[in-house]
C-alpha cells in the first residue's frame, strides 16, 4: 500500500462506503451464528439420541451439509428458493435492516450459512459432550435425574464451556465465509471493494484517484484480521478463565473435529 491509499480512501466517501459494507458482513455473521448454534445444538442432541434411527438420520444430515462446499450451497439455495419466498422476505424485512438485507437473495445466503455451520457446530458440540467422563451422567442418575435433566443441568453446561474456543474458531470461519454472498449480488465489503475499484479514476463518477485492486483488498483483509484477531484473543481469555475457575488443564485440537481432554491440574 502506498500514500495514494489515503487519497482514494477519503475521496467520495469510499472509506465510509466500504466500512458500511464490512458492517453488513458482521451482521450477516452474527445472525447466522445465532441460528446455526440453535440448530447445531439440536442436531448434536439428535445425533446422541438413544434411538438409533434418529441418531442415524441426524448423522446423515450432518455429514451431507458439513461436506458440501459452502459456495455451492450459497449459489444453489439462492437460485432454488421459490420466488414467493423471496417476495415475502422483501415485503416483510424491517425498515431498520441494512440495505443489503432488502434483497430476497439474502434469504438463500442465510440458509446456506446456517445449514453448513450448524452441521459443523453439531460435530463440535457432540465431541465436547462425549469428552465428559461417564461418571458425570452416572452421578446425575444416582441423584434421581432423568436423561433429559442430566443433559440440561450437568452435561451440557460443562460441555459447552469446554467448547468455547472451538465455537469462537468457527465464528471466525463463518465471518470470513460471509464474503461468499458477494457472488449473489449482495452489497457486502468485497462487492463494494470491486465497485470502488471499478469507479476509481473516472471523473464522471467523482473518483478521479485510482484505487488499485490490490490496495482495496489489502484494506479488506486488514478489517477481517482485526476483528478475527480480537475474537481469537477473547477465546483465549475465556479458556484461561475457565482453567483457573475449574483448576483443570484443557488440551484442544482446533478444527472441525475438536476433541477435548481434561486432566486434573
Amino acid at each position: 500500500m502506498t500514500l495514494a491509499f489515503f487519497d482514494w480512501f477519503s475521496e467520495n466517501n469510499n472509506g465510509r462506503y466500504m466500512l458500511e459494507g464490512f458492517a453488513t458482513n458482521l451482521e450477516i455473521a452474527l445472525i447466522a451464528i445465532v441460528f446455526a448454534f440453535i440448530v447445531g445444538l439440536g442436531l448434536a442432541l439428535l445425533r446422541l439420541s438413544r434411538n438409533r434411527i434418529v441418531s442415524y438420520a441426524a448423522g446423515i444430515w450432518i455429514d451431507v451439509f458439513r461436506n458440501l462446499p459452502l459456495i455451492l450451497l450459497v449459489i444453489f439455495l439462492a437460485l432454488l428458493l421459490p420466488e414467493s419466498w423471496r417476495d415475502f422476505w422483501t415485503d416483510n424485512v424491517p425498515g431498520w435492516a441494512p440495505e443489503a438485507f432488502e434483497s430476497g437473495l439474502i434469504l438463500g445466503a442465510f440458509m446456506a450459512l446456517i445449514l453448513y455451520n450448524s452441521a459443523v457446530l453439531a460435530e463440535i458440540m457432540r465431541a465436547g459432550i462425549l469428552s465428559l467422563a461417564k461418571g458425570q451422567g452416572e452421578a446425575a442418575s444416582a441423584l434421581g435425574m432423568t436423561y433429559g435433566q442430566s443433559l440440561r443441568f450437568v452435561i451440557l453446561p460443562q460441555g459447552l464451556r469446554r467448547m468455547v474456543p472451538a465455537l469462537v474458531s468457527q465464528l471466525i470461519t463463518l465471518n470470513k465465509d460471509t464474503t461468499l454472498v458477494s457472488l449473489i449480488a449482495i452489497q457486502e465489503v468485497v462487492r463494494r471493494g470491486r465497485i470502488v475499484n471499478a469507479n476509481s479514476g473516472n471523473p464522471f463518477t467523482g473518483s478521479e484517484t485510482e484505487a488499485p485492486y490490490l490496495e482495496v483488498f489489502i484494506f479488506i483483509g486488514i478489517l477481517f484480521v482485526a476483528v478475527n484477531y480480537a475474537l481469537s484473543r477473547l477465546s483465549r481469555r475465556l479458556e484461561i478463565r475457565e482453567r483457573k475457575r475449574t483448576g483443570t488443564t484443557v488440551e484442544q485440537v482446533k478444527g472441525l473435529e475438536d476433541q477435548v481432554a481434561v486432566e486434573p491440574a
